[in-house]
C-alpha cells in the first residue's frame, strides 16, 4: 500500500464519520397538522366555520357614494355659505358609507342560534348616513354607527333592529327616500318573537324601547307590537299594530303584495293612528300631530302605494306615492342597474308636497292647518353601491 492510496482511504473514512454524527445531531421534527378553513353551506353562501368550532361565520358589507341635491323629505338639500360673500346657497349633497356586517349561525338543542352585525361609517356633508349633521354642512368624518346588532335563538330575538312596525309590513317599496311621508320609526332596541307555521302564516310579537326624544320610553312599560302575515306566490296580506306607551296611543297599518306577472309586482299600504295624551306642555315644542313613534305621519290617515317592473336581470324600475290626512304627497321613481355582480347604480327623482306644523300649535286634530305653509321641492339622488 503506497502512501498515496493510505491518504485516500483516511480521508473516506472521516468524511463519513463526520457525516454520520451530522446525521445523529440533526433531529427532524415531525409536520404539524394544519387546520383548513372549511366552507359552511348550511345558512347560505359566503359562510364558513370557524376553526374549532361548529359556528358558522360570514363577512361582508358595502360601499357607497351618494351625489344628491334638493331639499325632499328625510333627504335633506346640503347648504353652504360662500366663502367670499357669506351668502347662503345650495350646494352638492355627496357622501361616501363604509358598512361592515357579520353573520353567525349554529345548531343548537333550542334551535338554530344566528347574530347578525351592521356598522356604519361616512364622510361627507350634510345628512350622511352616521353620526351628527354639521350645521355648516361641510364635509367631515362622520364617525362610527351601530346600525343593528342583534341574537336570535330559533324564532326569539334580542338587540337593536329595526321596528317590527315597519319591517313586518315589508317597508314601502323599494326607492332610496323611502320616508317622504313618514310609516314609522326604526332604530330600537326590541324583545320579539317570529312565528312561522310553514303553510303561508307567520306573525311577530314586539316589545320595543323606541329611540329619539319623543320615542323612547319613559317608564318601566315598552312600547309594544304586533303583527299577523299570510303570504303565497300570489303575494301577500299584512297586518300590524303598535302602542306607544308614552302616550298611550295606537298606530296600525294594513298592506298588501300582489305579483302581477313575473315582471311587475305591486304594493299598498294604508295606515290610521290615534294622537293618544297630548294634555302636556311638550305640545308646543314637538310637532304633535306626528307624535309617537309609530304614527310619524301627519294627520290620523297616511297611504303609501307603488310598483316594480324588471325590465330584465340588471334593469328595473320602481315607484312610489304617498299621502297622508294633512295633505302632505309625496312621489318618488327610480332606476336601478346592476352594472356587475354586487355593483349596483341607482338614479332617483323625488317630488313632494309638505308642510312644517310644528310652530303655533295648539289643537293637533285641527285639519285646518292642512292650508299652511305647504311647500313643493323636488330633489335627487345618484347612489353607487358595492356589495361583498
Amino acid at each position: 500500500m503506497n502512501i498515496r492510496s493510505l491518504l485516500l482511504g483516511s480521508t473516506a473514512a472521516l468524511i463519513a464519520l463526520s457525516d454520520a454524527r451530522a446525521v445523529d445531531a440533526v433531529a427532524v421534527a415531525e409536520p404539524e397538522s394544519t387546520e383548513y378553513i372549511k366552507v359552511c353551506d348550511v345558512y347560505g353562501s359566503g359562510y364558513f366555520y370557524i376553526p374549532g368550532t361548529e359556528t358558522c361565520l360570514r363577512i361582508g358589507g358595502d360601499v357607497l357614494y351618494d351625489i344628491g341635491l334638493g331639499h325632499v323629505g328625510s333627504y335633506d338639500g346640503a347648504r353652504t355659505s360662500d366663502l367670499r360673500t357669506g351668502e347662503d346657497q345650495g350646494t352638492w349633497r355627496n357622501n361616501a358609507r363604509l358598512t361592515f356586517k357579520t353573520w353567525t349561525g349554529q345548531e343548537t338543542e333550542l334551535g338554530t342560534l344566528k347574530t347578525y352585525t351592521e356598522t356604519r361609517m361616512g364622510f361627507g356633508n350634510r345628512n350622511a348616513y352616521s353620526g351628527t349633521d354639521s350645521p355648516q354642512n361641510y364635509a367631515f368624518n362622520r364617525g362610527v354607527k351601530l346600525a343593528f346588532t342583534w341574537i336570535q335563538l330559533g324564532g326569539l330575538r334580542v338587540g337593536k333592529d329595526w321596528s317590527a312596525f315597519n319591517v313586518f309590513t315589508g317597508h314601502a317599496g323599494d326607492v332610496l327616500n323611502k320616508m317622504l311621508v313618514p310609516h314609522g320609526g326604526y332604530e330600537t332596541n326590541v324583545v320579539q318573537y317570529y312565528f312561522d307555521t310553514g303553510n303561508g302564516f307567520s306573525a311577530v310579537a314586539s316589545l320595543e324601547e323606541g329611540s329619539g326624544v319623543v320615542g323612547t320610553i319613559d317608564s318601566y312599560v315598552p312600547h309594544v307590537v304586533g303583527g299577523v302575515k299570510y303570504m303565497q306566490g300570489w303575494g301577500a296580506i299584512t297586518g300590524v299594530v303598535a302602542y306607544d306607551s308614552n302616550y298611550e296611543s295606537l298606530a296600525g297599518k294594513v298592506g298588501v303584495d300582489v305579483n302581477v306577472t313575473n315582471e311587475l309586482s305591486l304594493f299598498g299600504t294604508f295606515g290610521y293612528g290615534s294622537y293618544g295624551k297630548l294634555s302636556d306642555n311638550s305640545i308646543n315644542t314637538i310637532d304633535a300631530h306626528r307624535r309617537s313613534f309609530y304614527k310619524f305621519w301627519g294627520g290620523n290617515w297616511a297611504f303609501w302605494a307603488g310598483a316594480t317592473y324588471s325590465f330584465n336581470e340588471k334593469t328595473s324600475f320602481n315607484l312610489q306615492v304617498s299621502g297622508d290626512q294633512l295633505k302632505d304627497y309625496g312621489l318618488t321613481a327610480n332606476a336601478v342597474y346592476t352594472a356587475f355582480p354586487g355593483l349596483i347604480i341607482t338614479a332617483e327623482i323625488d317630488y313632494d308636497h309638505y308642510g312644517d306644523f310644528g310652530a303655533g300649535m295648539v289643537d293637533p286634530s285641527n285639519v285646518n292647518w292642512t292650508k299652511a305653509d305647504k311647500k313643493n321641492s323636488v330633489g335627487g339622488i345618484i347612489r353607487f353601491q358595492h356589495s361583498f
